[in-house]
């Protein structure tokens, strides 16, 4: 059995894969305080179902994290030193002097994770070709390692000038310090490209971080003998033991299942290039694929840029659970904090803030009985209470409140659209979007119509789709090195492959390289075919460089920055020649790490297709849209035939609800997925 776990910030979803094929999904209310127990309870529920028809059940698990993520922003992480170079020790708090805020003369100083007085320095240099011109000597070790142990602290992050060029500086330190007993991160290791600011933060995260994400996967392997995997930034996922030791290469790893799921989906229903909308009950993750998923090695999270390829994920603080109140000149805002799952939006019977759930309810897009199938009531007076509180200090009556928090909640929604498609040069019009997440299906088409999108799809389980992404998502290690002012550019991407090959020895590899235009600043990533050098991808990358930025420059030299490697491994890809055992197929083969042989079962990737229909009279339903409030057909998504229907109507499904608006038509096709169109 394969099982899919997000664990989100409202609701940790679970998305179980059987061995027949069958799908299994369910919601449990998250617990910010102990996320393992919330996932150990529904991993024993999907057991306990499987145990009672008397086979032996294996797990395998895809987890999404939100460990790493939740420690950075909250600065909950260990207590890190960082080693450098002497001279530098400042060069995390300085940064790249960059002005988030450029009109505001006396800006916030920025949390910074590492405090200066555990910034240490060591006299060491290696030139910008690699040449080592100073070695740290025996006594300064010494004395570091002294300082260290004094500093009581948990993790050391160590990034030293042109390491990424020649390490060894870096490793006698690790040396030095490994009889410490500390967690220790290398910057050559965690992210071995130039630009030290940009390699100092990301491999300060993962030593602030990572402590942290491996004591969380040893309760999770205590607890039981699952065998268990951590979703990556990049879309792929990583084994437990690599994740604990690049646990920065999780920060996004709940959003990069979502968009996944829903590419797969996409493709499926005949689209190619979609914008993903996943609006779950913290926040709002938006995405773009033009038939592949964008990525970045440019991303920020929380101020601390992180040089690792992820997916390009832009995130609002605008979801369910986002708090509407008014800021001190007395206007409506929406976000960015959240009710999360403790206490929650006031409906669920324990929050007293005002969220944009409430403004469900109070509109009537949400009734009693509707969430979790039922399991979960709402209690519609307390959200009644909580959108009155707002209403009074607007000035306003509760249906305009809630009408006003719903429309504010869009447009913060809308620009974060913008960002990820007009703002990298793509038009809205020309993709579909794919909405899913909890309360996603009841904005996505109020939102089209403003960017003029005119196809919405919401897949089967848009409230789960996250987890069920994940089920979908190959295992993918990367590998990285920087070339600048290398010339040997074949032989350190042999070397990169042939360690790829080593470590993922069934994996399909994957070349690329990051080049610009002499004298430039920024990069932008270029598939290597073949075994064929930068020159053979120049001409690939004056056409993307007049993509996106408006014009190419053919006669100026292109040099290469970083060259990358990707070993991609498919679930089904596991086995070759296998055999079956209890529908499941299966092979032995000699254990890489320790020798000995195990067993790999190379399960197929879900196979989505419509559930059976279950004919019904849908509910009349009297809700607000469009300025007015108007009866609709309140339908239960099993209910809906194939035969396309006219809006305005609610569709309701176990963890989603979808508005249809006036002027929208909608149908349900072969593999599950409501269309929308204008």
């Amino acid at each position: 059995m394969r099982i899919g776990v997000d664990a989100g910030g409202t609701f940790t979803d679970f998305v179980a894969l059987h061995s027949d094929g069958r799908l299994e999904t369910f919601k449990l209310r998250s617990n910010p305080h102990s996320p393992a127990e919330v996932i150990l309870q529904g991993l024993d529920r999907i057991s306990s179902r499987a145990g009672a028809k008397g086979t032996r059940v294996i797990h395998d698990i895809i987890h999404g994290s939100t460990v790493a993520t939740n420690a950075l922003l909250e600065r909950k992480g260990a207590r890190t030193a960082f080693v450098t170079t002497a001279g530098f020790e400042d060069l995390i708090e300085i940064g790249r002097q960059n002005r988030a805020e450029l009109y505001n003369l006396t800006p916030a100083p920025r949390r910074v994770l590492v405090e200066r007085s555990l910034c240490f320095g060591v006299r060491e240099r290696v030139y910008h070709d690699g040449t080592v011109g100073v070695r740290p000597s025996a006594s300064e070790l010494k004395r570091l390692a002294i300082r260290i142990r004094q500093a009581d602290v948990e993790s050391v992050a160590i990034c030293f000038l042109h390491a990424y060029q020649t390490p060894v500086n870096e490793r006698a330190v690790a040396r030095a310090l490994r009889r410490e007993g500390l967690y220790l991160c290398c910057s050559h290791e965690i992210s071995p490209e130039f630009r030290e600011y940009e390699r100092g933060s990301t491999t300060l995260v993962n030593a602030y971080v990572g402590p942290l994400m491996e004591k969380y996967l040893r309760a999770l392997a205590a607890a039981k003998r699952y065998r268990v995997s951590i979703m990556q930034s990049n879309g792929g996922f990583l084994s437990a033991k690599d994740a604990a030791r690049h646990a920065v290469r999780t920060v996004l790893s709940g959003p990069a299942g979502g968009v996944v799921g829903a590419i797969e989906t996409a493709k499926l229903c005949g689209y190619q290039r979609v914008l993903g909308f996943d609006m779950g009950g913290t926040s709002t993750d938006v995405s773009l694929a033009d038939g592949a998923p964008r990525e970045t090695t440019e991303a920020s999270i929380d101020g601390y840029p992180i040089r690792i390829p992820m997916l390009d994920i832009h995130t609002v603080g605008a979801g369910g659970g986002s708090i509407a109140h008014v800021d001190a000149g007395g206007l409506l805002r929406v976000g960015p904090d959240s009710a999360g799952a403790v206490p929650g939006p006031a409906c669920y019977g324990q929050g007293t803030a005002a969220t944009v759930t409430d403004a469900h309810v109070v509109l009537g897009r949400m009734d009693a009985r509707q969430l979790l199938g039922g399991t979960m009531t709402i209690d519609i007076e307390r959200a009644a209470a909580a959108i009155d509180r707002v209403a009074r200090a607007v000035k306003l009556d509760r249906i305009a409140t809630a009408a006003g928090i719903l429309r504010v909640a869009n447009a913060n929604m809308e620009r974060a659209i913008r960002v990820v498609s007009v703002e990298r040069g793509h038009d809205p019009r020309e993709f579909a979007m794919v909405a899913f997440g909890g309360c996603g299906g009841l904005h996505a088409c109020e939102i089209a119509e403003d960017l003029g999108i005119r196809t919405v799809i919401v897949p089967e389980h848009a409230g789960a789709l996250s987890a069920l992404g994940m089920l979908m998502a190959d295992s993918v290690r990367d590998y990285a090195a920087g070339v600048l002012g290398h010339g040997d550019f074949k032989g350190i991407l042999a070397r990169l492959e042939s360690r790829a090959r080593k470590e993922s020895p069934r994996a399909r590899i994957e070349r690329s390289a990051d080049l610009r235009y002499r004298g430039q600043s920024y990069e932008l990533n270029i598939p290597l075919k073949g075994t064929g050098g930068p020159h053979d991808a120049a001409a690939v990358f004056h056409r993307e460089h007049a993509r996106v930025y408006g014009y190419a420059n053919p006669g100026t030299p292109v040099e290469v920055v970083t060259v990358r490697v990707r070993a991609r491994q498919a679930s089904e890809e596991l086995a070759q020649n296998p055999i079956r055992v209890n529908s499941v197929r299966c092979e032995t083969v000699p254990d890489l790490l320790g020798g000995a042989r195990r067993t790999l079962c190379a399960f197929t990737k879900p196979t989505l297709h419509r559930g059976p229909v279950r004919p019904g009279q849908p509910e009349a339903r009297r809700i607000w849209i469009a300025d007015g409030w108007e009866r609709v057909a309140a339908w239960k998504r099993q209910q809906l035939s194939s035969r396309r229907a006219k809006g305005p109507a609610l569709i309701v499904d176990y963890g989603s609800t979808t508005l249809v608006p006036p002027g929208w038509s909608y149908q349900v096709n072969r593999v599950g997925s409501l269309i929308l169109e204008a």
